[in-house]
């Protein structure tokens, strides 16, 4: 995770609190109007919300003298109610508007490039641009109900850019099918973060592995800049012309990598990872009654997973029965990290310490958490259920039959065990006469 301090630091620069001499090359007015509308892309950062790229559009008002940069992504982790509303899937982020010189010191400042691209618009769809962020920038206006992949800066952008072109970007695009799925670019973006590629693996239910249109595409800044590439427009004499006039690098990024183009194999991660862990909680279960420390690690291990799995299952519970976090809904992961691990937390370190007591409601809540993963394994073959959660059920699986296997063996060591026999007192003989 990131430090606060470096949090607040780049909230700080987005919100214009530095600034920096631009380098930025301004485009050519057009002489009627005075506007140049330019999208603006910019590449990975270093933090989980910056994998996904950015984007925002800047119109340079050669009669003003201005340079304002729309920018779609603004929020504020210190807002009130902010981790309220984002738990529940009500968090809200908002339209900025920055001047271009500290745009460009923001994405300088975390090694960002930009690429600019200008606009083939008509006088008329320039001043309508203007005004429509104008109107969207005024403080009861700016805010918006956040969705990851259905209502986020980028489709913000996107949207705005078809309203002024009459449509054509959605015509081009909303029939056009793509072999992509929400989270099979969320996996390709994020997969150097390990933390949250696990957790997107877990919580991203079925509607992540619909396939995509190339208009829900772009919920990605670089897919915006692709396909604005292909449409051509009328201008202001009706003759049809590309959308994008021209383009150039506005800032480049030393060092930082292209963002990946398909996502790697990461089963073969989660597999090892799988056989890790039912290694350990087999060879320590088998010894867990003649050495204290197999007992301590069988304890140690078994209970990180049961608390990871409980927790996760108590989590997917609560994004599909609480929250708008509708990727989320009807996730078949609840069939791998159930809560029902959750009880065995306490059950089954006390079963290795010989708890009789623990026994039989050890044995019989793992093995229905085993039970319930091979369900979900077998439920793969039934239409209708293809989420893609070959990750999580190639960990799950393995681990909860290992636990199962493992705790039954030691709960029958547990109520056999041999307990001494009181010695029975015995009637002295009568004393002779």
């Amino acid at each position: 995770m990131p430090s606060i301090p470096r949090i607040l630091l780049a909230l700080a620069v987005a919100l214009g609190l530095a600034a920096a001499p631009a380098r930025a090359q301004t485009p050519p007015a057009a002489p009627d109007t005075g506007l140049t509308v330019t999208l603006l892309t910019m590449g990975q950062g270093d933090l989980v919300w910056e994998k996904f790229g950015h984007n925002a559009l800047w119109i340079h008002d050669a009669a003003a003298g201005t340079d304002r940069v729309y920018n779609y992504g603004m929020f504020d982790f210190n807002s009130p109610g902010y981790w309220g509303r984002f738990m529940k899937g009500n968090w809200l982020y908002e339209l900025g508007v920055h001047d271009l010189r500290q745009t460009i010191f923001n994405y300088e400042y975390f090694h960002r490039a930009i690429w600019a691209q200008q606009l083939n618009l008509t006088p008329a769809q320039e001043r309508q641009l203007q005004a429509f962020l104008e109107t969207n920038a005024l403080p009861q206006n700016r805010q918006y109900l956040y969705d990851y992949y259905r209502d986020n800066c980028s489709t913000r952008i996107r949207d705005a850019l078809d309203r002024v072109i009459g449509g054509r970007l959605r015509a081009a695009t909303a029939d056009s099918m793509t072999e992509t799925t929400y989270r099979w670019h969320s996996e390709r973006l994020i997969v150097e973060d390990e933390p949250s590629y696990v957790g997107l693996a877990a919580g991203l239910g079925p509607a992540a592995d619909r396939k995509i249109n190339a208009w829900e595409e772009m919920f990605l800044p670089f897919k915006v800049q692709e396909q604005i590439r292909a449409i051509r427009v009328p201008d202001a004499s009706g003759q049809e012309v590309p959308l994008v006039a021209r383009e150039w690098t506005l800032l480049e990024a030393q060092g930082r990598a292209e963002e990946r183009r398909e996502p790697p194999p990461a089963t073969p991660f989660f597999m090892v990872t799988a056989v890790a862990i039912v290694s350990i909680i087999v060879l320590t279960g088998m010894a867990a009654h003649r050495s204290a420390l197999a007992r301590m690690a069988y304890a140690a291990v078994s209970t990180l997973w049961l608390l990871f799995a409980g927790t996760a299952g108590v989590l997917l519970i609560a994004l599909w029965a609480f929250t708008n976090h509708q990727i989320a809904y009807r996730n078949e992961n609840l069939l791998q990290l159930s809560p029902l691990a959750l009880p065995l937390v306490v059950l089954v370190p006390c079963l290795a310490y010989g708890a009789r007591w623990a026994a039989r409601p050890a044995w019989l809540l793992a093995a229905a958490v085993a039970a319930l993963s091979v369900l979900g394994f077998v439920m793969q073959i039934l239409p209708g259920l293809d989420q893609r959660n070959a990750q999580i059920i190639t960990v799950a699986l393995p681990v909860n039959l290992a636990l199962a296997w493992t705790v039954r063996k030691l709960a029958d060591r547990a109520t056999s065990a041999v307990q001494p026999v009181p010695a029975k007192k015995v009637k002295p003989a009568q004393a002779a006469a």
